[in-house]
């Protein structure tokens, strides 16, 4: 009768693992979906999500086609003439531009050595593997991300401490973010 019972826990147990993060996901999409389609007081469900979506790709269609290249580094020089707009417009593009385009950032996931004595490392990423222009020829940029969070610490240090891992950057983010339980795998 024990072990009956402990296997219909194990069992409870291994389905609530798998239910609670799809149940969760989906009531979030769903719920994100009924604030956008309630904000913009839309008849359909969905379509103010179809309307952004599309908005959106347009936009990024007409910033990658060179006759609109002139429009938005216009744009972009503007923003970056208004004192109190420039930190918060170009520190924001810096940050979205670090994660998606052309200059992604969080490409070269490395291992940081951060306490030799007790042999203590942390996984995260070379932002800037030159350092030479503030006098730094041996230190590199380093970003390490916190789990559970959309926070991180900024590091310079020693380029011997700093050993390159050979795994993509988006599988040391989710291994970073996981807190380590996602593992190295895609």
């Amino acid at each position: 009768m024990e072990s009956t019972f402990r296997k219909f826990i194990r069992y409870f147990f291994s389905g609530t693992l798998f239910i609670v993060p799809l149940v969760a996901t989906v009531y979030f999409i769903f719920e994100a979906f009924r604030w956008l389609d309630n904000l913009l007081n839309l008849p359909y469900p969905g379509l103010g999500f179809a309307i952004i979506l599309g908005a959106i790709t347009l936009f990024g269609y007409l910033t990658t086609n060179f006759a609109f290249q002139t429009v938005t580094n216009w744009f972009d020089y503007g923003m970056n003439r208004i004192p109190l707009v420039k930190l918060v417009y170009s520190s924001l593009k810096d940050l979205l531009g670090a994660f998606v385009g052309d200059k992604k950032k969080f490409d070269k996931p490395v291992l940081v050595e951060i306490n030799k004595e007790n042999k203590l490392y942390q996984v995260g990423f070379i932002t800037q593997a030159d350092l030479s222009e503030l006098g730094l020829k041996e230190m590199v940029s380093v970003y390490l991300p916190h789990s559970y969070a959309f926070s991180g610490i900024h590091y310079i240090v020693p380029r011997e401490r700093v050993t390159p891992l050979n795994v993509s950057g988006p599988v040391a983010m989710k291994y970073i973010v996981s807190g380590g339980v996602s593992g190295f795998r895609e």
